[in-house]
C-alpha cells in the first residue's frame, strides 16, 4: 500500500470530544479513494457504488497530519475496488481502515455503467511504469 496524500486535522474537523469527526474522515476517504480510482482508470466519470467495512481504530487530534494509503483490491468489467488505510503521519498508528470501496465507470451521456478496459495486471504495470518515470 502506498501512502499518497496527507491532510492536516484542523479545528473545523473536530467532534464534540475534540478528535477528528468520523463523518469528515469518511468524506476525505471517499474523495481520496475517488482520486486514486480516477488516476487508475484514467477517467473522471466514476461514481462511488459501495463502501464496505469501516473500522475506526484510533483517534486523530487537532494538529495531527493524517495520511491516506490506497491500494487496488480488484478490477471488474466496469468497476474498481479500492482499500484505504488512514494513519497518523508521525506515529504511523492506524486511524481507520475503509475496505471494499467500489467505484463504477459511467458513460457521460447515458449515466449507465460502461467497461473501462483495465485489468488488475495492467493497472499494476501502469503504476510501476509511472513510479519508474518519476524516480519513485
Amino acid at each position: 500500500m502506498r501512502f499518497l496524500t496527507r491532510r492536516l486535522v484542523m479545528p473545523n474537523d473536530l467532534n464534540y470530544a475534540h478528535s477528528l469527526f468520523g463523518g469528515r474522515l469518511l468524506q476525505w476517504i471517499d474523495e481520496e479513494a475517488a482520486i486514486y480510482a480516477i488516476c487508475q482508470l484514467e477517467t473522471n466519470c466514476l461514481v462511488t457504488k459501495h463502501i464496505g467495512a469501516i473500522t475506526f481504530e484510533s483517534p486523530a487530534m487537532q494538529g495531527d497530519i493524517v495520511e491516506f494509503g490506497l491500494a487496488t483490491k480488484a478490477v471488474g468489467k466496469t468497476s474498481i475496488t479500492v482499500s484505504c488505510l488512514v494513519r497518523n503521519k508521525a506515529t504511523k498508528k492506524s486511524i481507520c481502515l475503509a475496505d471494499d470501496i467500489v467505484f463504477v465507470k459511467l458513460d457521460p451521456s447515458s449515466r449507465l455503467p460502461v467497461a473501462h478496459g483495465k485489468t488488475l495486471e495492467s493497472l499494476a504495470e501502469q503504476t510501476a511504469q509511472a513510479f519508474a518515470e518519476n524516480g519513485i
